[in-house]
């Protein structure tokens, strides 16, 4: 048993519906097509997480 399954609830965790497809769609690309994905949604994550912290601090 992990420990996101004793925390989290079996529906809080995982992309909403409006992404599944977009995912599964990835879940078949090949190795570099998916290290590709990982940077774009990486940078993105990154780019969220600075612009929410700057609204917090200042």
């Amino acid at each position: 048993m992990s420990i996101d399954s004793l925390v989290f609830e079996q529906t809080e965790r995982g992309p909403d519906d409006e992404l599944k497809l977009q995912f599964e769609a990835i879940s078949r690309f090949d190795a570099d097509e998916k290290k590709v994905i990982k940077a774009l949604l990486e940078g993105m994550i990154l780019k969220h997480e600075a612009k929410r912290i700057a609204q917090f601090s200042g």
